[in-house]
């Protein structure tokens, strides 16, 4: 027979035993039992995950190449694990993934105990159930115990998390050694880093004072000041943001903000109440004074106030092109070509050089000429007509029709799978809907809590998005029949005067363009006749190049040189 191998190794360690620490030794010692049962591993079946909780389903990527390879039918026999647990700790579903496996024909053994396990009878169901029960018992032990163990590090002041710009992380070692002979580190304390206080302060000063976000950030470029998480990009206005917002410079540490939980087979992070938090004064981690941080709060409250929001702080009055689909053609599309930062629209007032909208390096603009030395700027309605007249120009009935050909045969590459991917959006739909069964009963009988809600709203949009994705493969199963000839001049038709069109309907021109370029627009600065402009090069999906087309400032129609 073919023999399965399925391993897994916790990222909590505390309280599991050797044998589930090591993915390595599961795999060999579960080949071993194989070959003394006389089975055959097939090494393309040898799935593990290594460091992943087994509360985890959904990104378990050997999990679901185990649970993918059972339709439409298994290529093994047999399916081999050190024990229960490894296949997951969370009760419901490794019950349903245990069943899976078996309803498919597989056989599953665990070496450690070399016992086979089965579902024939209502005792077998009850001993998986009580297995799976025992399971999630000892994670969420395990889960308690390392949360214990943050709690006392976090009240002793130790650091629990990640490195704090304006500190050194300093391990404390005991007198005891490791076996291999290294010191024995007991924990890790936070010290203040004077070089790195010195532009916190900076900072909070600036702020105070009544500079923006972005001035501090070219000021800060402009004297070499390292960032962060250093890097030649300097620092940007949503670094300063985040450390203007930190407790921990005023002295106080907050832990316990947020909770690890499973949800819908994930884990996710959920804000806890500020009840639970915990604060602890630390005076000796203080870098800024009392008063600097209440004029810096006072000045915060100020500028969130000037502002209508909405539920969960979305900024309403002032919306930004991440939250709403922007109003300029290029932005975030082009790219300059000296930094790689984005092309992005600036509106000029009257009392400077232009009383209209330009385009300009973002890095440039907002963390000064020390991060980029581009200060090239175009007037927006030149830029924007010079590239929609190159595109229509590049779509000639040639281009559309090669265009067209090469789209089709891809799609009837593509069409080669669509019985897969059937499978396996079916797949999980049948997993859906057991798993939003279960969900309503929980509600019918009267244990319906806020943690099922949220599951059975996850569930119901996932389903709806996979209905989504089988009426997508319907339809591309029927695009082999489409009339290629037809289809080129029905799009020919509906192009006609690309620029006059798209300058009027911007939303549908930045669609596109996303859908026509590979990538973005690469912008140079060039000069020409005295006059600063861009080199804007793209390639598109019909396969040839906007290659060395100049956009100079300059009065007139806006379609380029």
């Amino acid at each position: 027979m073919i023999a399965a191998i399925y391993a897994r190794k916790s990222t909590e360690q505390v309280g599991f035993n050797d044998e589930e620490k090591s993915v390595t030794r599961q795999i060999e010692h579960a080949t071993e039992f194989a070959v003394r049962k006389g089975w055959t591993v097939a090494q393309e079946h040898i799935y593990s995950d290594d460091g992943i909780s087994g509360a985890e389903f959904l990104k378990r990527q050997g999990f679901l190449r185990l649970m993918n390879a059972l339709k439409p039918r298994p290529a093994f026999q047999v399916l081999i694990m050190s024990e229960e647990s490894r296949l997951g700790r969370e009760a419901i579903q490794s019950s349903y993934a245990f069943k899976q496996i078996i309803d498919s024909g597989v056989r599953i053994f665990f070496y450690l105990t070399d016992q086979e396990r089965k579902l024939d009878n209502a005792l077998d169901k009850v001993m998986l159930s009580l297995t799976n029960f025992s399971a999630e018992m000892e994670r969420e032990k395990a889960s308690q115990r390392t949360y214990d163990a943050m709690l006392r590090k976090a009240k002793a002041l130790h650091v629990t998390g990640n490195k704090v710009f304006g500190y050194d992380n300093v391990p404390v070692y005991s007198s005891q050694a490791n076996n291999d002979g290294t010191p024995h580190r007991q924990h890790v304390v936070r010290r203040i880093n004077t070089e790195q206080a010195k532009t916190v302060v900076r900072i909070f000063e600036m702020y105070a004072s009544g500079f923006g976000l972005a001035s501090i950030a070219k000021a800060l470029n402009e004297d070499r000041v390292p960032p962060p998480h250093g890097g030649n990009l300097g620092w940007c206005p949503t670094a300063l943001r985040d450390i203007l917002q930190r407790d921990l410079y005023r002295g106080m540490v907050l832990w316990n903000r947020t909770q690890a939980i499973q949800l819908g087979g994930t884990r996710k992070q959920r804000k806890r109440p500020q009840s639970e938090w915990l604060r602890i004064d630390a005076p000796e981690l203080r870098i800024i004074s009392s008063m600097l941080w209440e004029q810096v709060e006072q000045r915060r409250t100020q500028n969130r106030n000037a502002y209508l929001r909405g539920e969960g702080g979305r900024l309403i009055s002032r919306p930004t092109g991440e939250d709403h689909r922007s109003s300029y053609l290029l932005s975030s599309i082009a790219k300059c070509v000296v930094c790689g930062g984005s092309i992005v629209a600036i509106k000029r007032t009257a009392k400077q050089r232009y009383d209209r909208t330009v385009y300009r390096c973002a890095y440039h603009h907002k963390r000064g000429h020390t991060v980029c030395s581009n200060n090239v700027e175009v007037r927006q309605d030149i830029l924007d007509s010079a590239i929609l007249h190159a595109i229509n120009n590049m779509l000639d009935d040639q281009v559309l029709e090669a265009s067209v050909a090469e789209a089709l045969e891809r799609i009837r590459k593509e069409q080669k799978n669509l019985p897969d991917e059937r499978i396996i959006v079916e797949r999980e739909l049948s997993l859906i809907e057991t798993r939003l069964h279960h969900l309503v009963e929980h509600i019918a009988n009267g244990k319906a809590t806020d943690a099922i809600d949220a599951s059975l709203r996850q569930e119901e949009a996932r389903k709806k998005t996979l209905l989504g994705e089988l009426t997508r493969l319907d339809q591309l199963a029927q695009m082999a029949y489409v009339n290629e000839k037809q289809l080129v001049k029905e799009l020919r038709t509906r192009l006609g005067d690309i620029p006059g069109l798209l300058t009027r309907q911007v939303p549908l021109a930045r669609q596109m363009l996303r859908k026509l370029l590979d990538g973005h627009i690469s912008c140079e600065p060039v000069e020409e006749g005295g006059k600063r402009g861009y080199r804007f090069t793209a390639t598109g999906t019909f396969d040839r190049l906007l290659t060395g087309v100049k956009v100079i400032n300059q009065s007139g129609g806006g379609q380029g040189s």
